[in-house]
């Protein structure tokens, strides 16, 4: 499920600022290379018993994902299912529950690039 109308979407940041927005909105850095990083933010649906994760790419505009000033836009918001062994699935139905979750991860993100 892609996530349209966030207002992340064209968010710039340096790095070492969009790390500690991220993980304080409960996001981590978990894939990355040297001009793109991928922030997951694990939602775990205790009704239905599944995993969700909320999923933001970025791209760097300035510089390589090596310096803490590289400058990071974000490219696109989206949420998967987990799947076995390690996957995500896009799209099944999302439960109300994780959706509201999300929607408050992609706020706080928000709010804290914007300030």
């Amino acid at each position: 499920m892609i996530f349209e109308n966030t207002g992340l979407v064209g968010l710039q940041s340096d790095l070492l600022y969009l790390d500690e927005s991220a993980e304080k909105a409960g996001f981590i850095r978990w894939q990355w290379e040297y001009y793109r990083a991928t922030y997951d933010c694990k939602i775990e649906d205790s009704a239905g018993g599944g995993d969700y994760f909320l999923r933001i790419n970025t791209r760097a505009v300035e510089g390589k994902l090596e310096k803490p000033d590289t400058v990071l836009a974000i490219e696109a918001v989206y949420l998967g299912k987990a799947t076995f062994p390690h996957g995500l699935e896009y799209e099944s139905p999302v439960p109300e529950t994780v959706l509201n979750t999300a929607g408050e991860r992609i706020l706080e993100l928000k709010r804290l690039l914007e300030t």
